[in-house]
């Protein structure tokens, strides 16, 4: 055992045993990229279809309505013909909400009425098991069925504000990565490229950033490609978002399309004006920055630093007295 320490202990293998581990890690620092899959084919896969979909789907949104509730024999779409669930919570508001949040398909939309239904009455059942099982000797009835009632109010609104969270958590994901789409959509309009290549280009580019801002630059140049109005395709794109600055790149392009104005000058400005406002926003929350650190630094260093100045003169104050 001990001669074993000793020639581990050699200082000529300790040697050549560091060069061999920096050799290894060298390697595989440098083969790591190679071995590695494309994370951006892997998140575009998901759309690289839309188009055909898209096709399809307006093919059939372009039939009467009730030709698509013959086919659609589901038990959602019954339960939501039945209830009339579609002016009940004016579907086409939800239909939105759902595009915003990066839910599109028709399904999606079903499934979203449905829950809307059954989450109030659902909620309230939970609340009334549970407050009748648990606290029936506690609570006065009249406490429960307030709680009840209170559950049930808060079930009409929770599935709208599970839709608005996921649309806030994309619509922060967009505005990240929309300075950089803009001037890389700049770059290529003005290399010569027209504006559906250069959508396509930057969706690929900027996938590895914001994947919701590479799936709406997609759809965007899958709408190009059949929709009768290119309009139609951009202002799309805007309310899909719900951005202001995403609609004003898409005023600009209709306008481009409609009167031929230059896009790559237009381009400029917006993409100028798009980075003062990020600067302006970093530095209207670094100005609210000190009153919000106020309440942290009075509960957690203010007391660590009197600690710290009198703990010394506390302890040779105690050790006088004894």
């Amino acid at each position: 055992m001990f001669a074993i320490l000793d020639s581990l202990l050699d200082p000529q293998r300790l040697i050549i045993l560091l060069i061999a581990v920096a050799v290894f890690a060298t390697i595989l620092t440098v083969a790591a990229p190679l071995v590695e899959g494309d994370k951006l084919r892997g998140r575009l896969r998901l759309v690289s279809g839309e188009r055909d979909r898209l096709r399809a789907q307006h093919k059939v949104n372009l039939q009467a309505e009730t030709r698509l509730r013959e086919r659609n024999k589901g038990l959602l779409t019954q339960l939501v013909a039945a209830l009339n669930l579609r002016q009940l919570f004016q579907a086409e508001n939800s239909r939105g909400k759902l595009r915003q949040a990066g839910l599109r398909s028709e399904r999606h939309l079903l499934i979203f009425l449905a829950i809307r239904l059954v989450t109030p009455v659902l909620l309230a059942v939970c609340v009334f098991i549970y407050t009748s099982t648990f606290y029936a000797d506690k609570i006065p009835p009249q406490m429960r069925l307030a709680s009840v009632f209170v559950a049930l109010i808060a079930g009409v609104y929770l599935p709208n504000v599970m839709i608005k969270n996921l649309i806030v958590r994309r619509q922060k994901s967009i505005r990240l990565a929309w300075s950089d789409a803009l001037d890389l959509l700049l770059i290529c309009v003005e290399s010569g490229m027209g504006i559906e290549p250069a959508l396509q280009r930057v969706s690929r580019e900027i996938g590895s950033q914001s994947v919701p801002l590479a799936e709406e630059l997609t759809l965007t140049h899958a709408e190009l490609s059949y929709l009768p109005e290119r309009r139609k395709a951009f202002e799309n794109l805007g309310k899909r978002t719900g951005l202001a600055t995403v609609k004003s790149v898409v005023t600009s392009l209709i306008q481009s399309e409609r009167y031929g104005t230059p896009l790559g000058q237009a381009l400029r400005v917006l993409a100028q004006e798009n980075r003062d406002a990020r600067m302006q926003e970093a530095e209207r929350k670094a100005a609210g920055l000190p009153p919000k650190l106020t309440v942290p630094m009075i509960m957690f260093f203010l007391p660590v630093i009197f600690l710290i100045i009198l703990g010394p003169s506390a302890i040779q104050v105690m050790e006088m007295r004894k």
